[in-house]
């Protein structure tokens, strides 16, 4: 086994396009103004390898993008993070995909071009591949139909070769929410979704039936709640984190990733669930102070700096 990274992220990979300060939402036939625009990597999965990289995991990524300008921005938007990308599957006939985010006020819109995304399926993933590392993250399950059939085959694979595992499904453009969490969920250590979410996975009408439904078959399960911070369910208990407010919020894309990055680096360091939890909403929180996902985190100091002057939070 030839272990080089902390964790491998495999997911999709795209850009963000975000349109800021905006009159108001769009209106068929007509033209608004946005004072602000910005072009950030995109996409749940790289905000997540990113801000865990800028953290200070060996992180690696496995996804397909195009040949394009897109593409090329994606790949050096990663490295320049820090994260291994010698895997990066580029091809030249397909085109990287893009989503157009619209914030107004603390509502936002968006709309997503998947393409190379939506061609990364299982059998680009080997053996070899996952022993690469020592922990597996997958994301945005509903963009990627390539996994819809074999995701439980996936995160087998990875607990065969000896990884911790994570998961975070994210939001379904259909609305259908078809996930066979009962198939999926045993190989998974951690399970993060949002309230909304989860609710819809599990088609109940409270919190704690969703989680109850999923008790005995997710090992963690951390339920991001926006500026409330997180709940954390594990055996058989669930625990309110320490949550942390930030009254002046640039923005609140890749807060939900970057609690997963804060989580993950605190738990892959042997924390317990329940500092992990803290660290995540911290993390989570220290995102909406800068523009896009991944601009507020430069290293692990810094981020401790901004954690003590915003949040009042010494490590």
């Amino acid at each position: 086994m030839n272990i080089k990274n902390d964790v491998i992220v495999v997911g999709e990979l795209n850009v963000d396009l975000i349109l800021n300060g905006l009159e108001s939402f769009p209106e068929t036939g007509k033209e608004k103004l946005a004072e602000k625009m910005s072009l950030t990597l995109g996409s749940s999965s790289a905000i997540f390898a990113s801000n865990l990289s800028a953290l200070g995991m060996k992180v690696s990524f496995v996804g397909k993008i195009g040949n394009d300008i897109f593409g090329n921005f994606c790949k050096e938007q990663l490295n320049e993070k820090g994260v291994d990308t010698s895997m990066l599957i580029q091809s030249d006939t397909l085109q990287t995909g893009a989503t157009i985010i619209l914030n107004f006020g603390e509502d936002r819109a968006m709309i997503t071009h998947q393409g190379a995304m939506k061609n990364l399926g299982i059998a680009d993933i080997t053996n070899e591949i996952l022993n690469t590392a020592r922990h597996l993250h997958f994301s945005s399950y509903f963009l990627q139909p390539g996994f819809k059939d074999n995701l439980d085959q996936l995160f087998k694979m990875a607990k065969d070769a000896g990884l911790t595992t994570s998961l975070d499904v994210q939001w379904d453009p259909a609305e259908e929410w078809d996930f066979d969490y009962k198939k999926i969920l045993p190989f998974v250590d951690i399970f993060l979704p949002n309230e909304t979410e989860l609710l819809n996975l599990t088609r109940t009408g409270s919190i704690d039936a969703a989680i109850k439904a999923m008790e005995g078959y997710g090992k963690l399960i951390l339920v991001k709640q926006g500026s409330h911070g997180s709940l954390l369910n594990y055996d058989n208990k669930t625990v309110k984190g320490r949550s942390f407010l930030n009254d002046s919020v640039v923005d609140a894309i890749g807060a939900g990733d970057s609690f997963n990055a804060g989580f993950v680096f605190k738990f892959m360091q042997g924390f317990s669930p329940e500092d992990s939890q803290v660290f995540g909403n911290l993390v989570g929180a220290i995102s909406t102070t800068k523009s896009g996902g991944t601009t507020a985190f430069i290293n692990y100091g810094e981020t401790l700096k901004i954690a003590k002057e915003k949040f009042g939070y010494e490590d």
